[in-house]
């Protein structure tokens, strides 16, 4: 179970970085990339693309490193309930097709929240 959970925190460390620098960094490339772009304000995508990109580190640094490996399932939740909003607001669209791959994000989120959950391993 281990190792399926760190093949999971590193694949989507790598998703969430690459949007997020995506999203951060090249705006152009983003809004030609992903059409919501073009409907909510830059700030908003800026803050979602920060958001991304911390919670990628967060996956995969804090329990790597052995320092605060507590925040690994923190920043698994939020990424969860980022996609949770990601979906509901893909949904709202009839984007059914983003809406789905934010599911499947969310349920990789939520299991590596849930696997790396302090309580679970201390008992």
């Amino acid at each position: 179970m281990n190792s399926l959970v760190w093949v999971f925190s590193v694949v989507l460390a790598l998703v969430f970085l690459i949007v997020g620098l995506v999203r951060v960094f090249k705006y152009e490339l983003a809004k030609d990339r992903f059409q919501w772009v073009n409907d909510v304000p830059r700030a908003l995508v800026t803050v979602i693309g920060v958001a991304e990109i911390l919670g990628a580190l967060g996956l995969v640094l804090p329990v790597a490193t052995g320092i605060y490996p507590w925040l690994t399932p923190v920043a698994a939740a939020g990424l969860a309930i980022l996609m949770l909003m990601a979906g509901t607001f893909h949904g709202q669209r009839r984007e059914y097709q983003e809406a789905s791959v934010n599911a499947l994000l969310l349920i990789m989120t939520a299991l590596i929240a849930y696997a790396r959950w302090p309580l679970l391993s201390a008992g």
